[in-house]
């Protein structure tokens, strides 16, 4: 809290900015902005580590969020796709040549054979003719074979070069196709000489008709690497144990992680730069737009800015033994109480955003800090007492319960071994410990910031309406009339401020001080005197200054006791600037009898700003309104209303709510409750007559009979 209550000092000297809230919110944005930037970034970020190859680890290095092995998924890739095997098309063209290249050949050796040459000059003419390489021997061989055998020669080589071709031959595999073929064509019955020319005629014409496929392999291949599931470690697993040698597989490893000093994640700070604009940006336009009152004080903002930071510090500590543990529910309960619960809804989403990054993107602790929050401001919205912190707690913990176990199932990793049980019992016990936690941190935060930034809860009203308190202790001894009025008073207000929205509680509590400074001079105000009027023996004008100086005196004595600021303000505003009407009509009086110019208005009114809020005008009312039906001889029913009607038509022309927000249908509901109220406090008694109830007292009841007879029940006179 030092740094910000430093901050805020610097905002209001006179050299920075003073007075311009536009500045002193921009400063204070970005000053927040820059903190939260820099504690997320440093709770992301890997530890960096200084390790050497080939040298001992001088400790254990572990990994500090659950994260993906790059480097040993990236491997595990490779292999899945080295051990892919290359793809191939069967070309069915190739055995199609191969046949036609055979035919050709050995009709070509017919056409020559029926020729009316000498066997030199057909030996020459095959050789020339043909692309196959023949000597003469074999060309003089397959010359002289005759034509059944040629036809057997012929039918056998395409038998075999089907058969192997069929097989399929690779480029890379034509030699030991070629080797077959030899083998193949050596196991046939027939002359050696015209196996050879066999042999060589297929040399010729065998080629591979297996073509490999490029991208067939690759999309294999690929699709392999895909299949291959990335290694994940988890938080805590041990890359290198402290002594091993550090290997450069485990440098590869530590690279990859980012956990060497020479790798710097710039993409992840500008990221997290970005997304926390955007947050800010988000957050600044809903307070322009829908809360006016928190975006124009500074102080305010500022203390938004702190909940937050508080919150954030919080998290991150409760990251270190578990996710489920991180207590957004303090700061939005803290949101809810201090500012109001529409901001804390979206202060909700931030901060579950926030549990997100520092979480490393784990959508469970951030569903279960949602859901938390959520919960937490519904259970604070209508915060009276400390124990509602306590039963919000209690809420926050069984929906925390609840998401676990929601979340658990929907993984479904449910199954009853050590390892799950483990970490199921650690979720529940971090889920309810956050929820307990959260109550019991707000309970404690909130009293410093309430006194850190004057504000003030329904605790402190509480505990200012307690009638232990030293002022109205002293009003109770010192003025008594002025409490009961003042008791009175309170009744009245706090039934139209719940008729009009206003804040009941503190209406109540600002009606028991609004007259503390009564104190000073009790015996000067009538419901204090009990014999003689010390104003008759004084001047109207000085009588006036006496009457209106309690609200100086009340304004002097609250600060003493230092009351919220909140009850001050009514306090002050509680008369506004009306008319001292009875001594202005005796001073008027008295002037008129002496021929006088006539008395100033202006000198018998109250010299204090108008009520600025529905409460200080409705105690204004409230006020008034007690004081007259209390002077009423015979405050009935329809004296009551019509004496209410006038106070309130009055007020409103003389000005007094020009400065705050009631409304004329508000003034008339106000005027109705005031009217109900007082004439339940004055309604008609029965008057018994005197000498019946002389008798009936000296009587007395003779036995319990007698008392049942003359008293209603529980004591009550008989027919009351």
């Amino acid at each position: 809290m030092g740094i910000m209550s430093r901050l805020q000092d610097l905002l209001q000297e006179k050299h920075l900015f003073r007075g311009n809230i536009r500045w002193q919110r921009w400063i204070l944005a970005a000053f927040l902005y820059l903190i939260i930037l820099t504690i997320i970034s440093l709770t992301i970020a890997p530890v960096s580590i200084n390790l050497e190859p080939g040298r001992p680890s001088p400790h254990d290095v572990k990994v500090e969020q659950d994260t993906i092995d790059l480097y040993t998924t990236n491997l595990l890739r490779d292999e899945a796709a080295q051990a892919v095997p290359e793809s191939f098309e069967y070309d069915p063209t190739v055995l199609m040549r191969a046949e036609d290249s055979v035919v050709a050949f050995f009709s070509k050796v017919r056409e020559i054979h029926e020729e009316e040459l000498e066997l030199d000059e057909k030996i020459e003419k095959l050789t020339g003719s043909v692309e196959i390489e023949l000597n003469d021997s074999l060309a003089s061989v397959i010359i002289q074979t005759r034509p059944q055998d040629l036809n057997e020669i012929e039918y056998q080589l395409k038998e075999v070069l089907g058969m192997i071709l069929q097989q399929g031959v690779k480029a890379g595999g034509l030699e030991t196709a070629r080797r077959q073929v030899v083998q193949e064509i050596n196991f046939l019955l027939l002359p050696q000489e015209q196996k050879r020319v066999m042999d060589k005629v297929a040399q010729h014409v065998l080629e591979p008709n297996m073509i490999f496929n490029p991208t067939a392999t690759a999309l294999a291949r690929e699709a392999a690497r895909l299949s291959v599931e990335p290694v994940r470690i988890m938080k805590g697993a041990v890359i290198i144990r402290e002594g091993d040698t550090v290997t450069e597989q485990h440098m590869k490893q530590l690279e990859v992680l980012g956990l060497l000093r020479s790798s710097v994640d710039y993409t992840m700070f500008f990221g997290l730069a970005l997304l926390l604009l955007v947050i800010f940006i988000v957050v600044g336009f809903n307070l322009f737009i829908f809360q006016p009152e928190i975006y124009q004080n500074i102080t305010k903002l500022l203390l938004l800015g702190l909940i937050v930071l508080i919150t954030l510090v919080f998290i991150i500590a409760a990251t270190y033994f578990s996710g489920y543990l991180v207590p957004v529910a303090m700061g939005v309960m803290l949101i809810t109480i201090l500012l109001n619960p529409r901001l804390a809804m979206l202060m909700t989403v931030v901060l579950a955003v926030l549990v997100a990054l520092v979480t490393g993107n784990d959508l469970r602790f951030m569903l279960v800090a949602l859901f938390g929050g959520l919960v937490a401001v519904y259970s604070v919205s209508h915060f009276h007492r400390r124990s509602d912190l306590t039963r919000a707690g209690f809420y926050v913990a069984a929906v925390n319960l609840l998401t676990i176990i929601g979340l658990f199932l929907v993984a479904g990793t449910l199954r009853l071994e050590y390892e799950f049980l483990r970490e199921f019992s650690i979720g529940i016990l971090a889920g309810i410990t956050n929820g307990v936690f959260s109550a019991v941190m707000t309970i404690g935060l909130l009293p410093y910031l309430e006194s850190g930034f004057g504000l003030t809860t329904s605790v402190t009203l509480l505990e200012l309406a307690n009638p232990n308190h030293p002022l109205l202790k002293r009003l109770l001894m010192e003025a008594p009339g002025t409490y009961h009025h003042s008791l009175v008073v309170a009744n009245l207000a706090e039934a139209a401020a719940e008729a009009t929205g206003a804040d009941p509680l503190l209406t109540r509590v600002g009606a028991f001080y609004h007259d503390i400074g009564k104190l000073k001079r009790p015996y000067f105000f009538i419901e204090n005197q009990l014999g003689e009027n010390p104003h008759e023996k004084i001047s109207p004008n000085l009588s006036t200054l006496i009457i209106t100086s309690h609200i100086k005196d009340g304004c002097e004595l609250a600060q003493k006791a230092k009351l919220p600021q909140v009850i001050r303000d009514i306090i002050c505003q509680h008369h506004g600037n009306s008319l001292v009407s009875y001594f202005y009509h005796q001073a008027a009086e008295k002037e008129k009898q002496s021929c006088g110019n006539g008395v100033c208005e202006e000198s018998f009114r109250y010299d204090a700003p108008l009520p600025q809020s529905k409460e200080a005008a409705i105690i204004l009312l409230a006020d008034a309104v007690e004081a007259a039906a209390r002077a009423m001889p015979k405050p009935v029913g329809g004296r009551i209303e019509g004496v209410v009607r006038k106070i309130v038509k009055d007020k409103l022309a003389d000005g007094q709510f020009d400065q705050c927000d009631l409304t004329l249908k508000e003034l008339d509901v106000i005027s109705a409750t005031f009217v109900r109220i007082l004439s339940g406090i004055y309604h008609n008694r029965i008057e018994y007559p005197e000498r019946e109830l002389k008798a009936e007292i000296e009587r007395g009841p003779k036995n319990d009979s007698d008392f049942k007879q003359t008293t209603g029940p529980f004591g009550a006179p008989a027919g009351h």
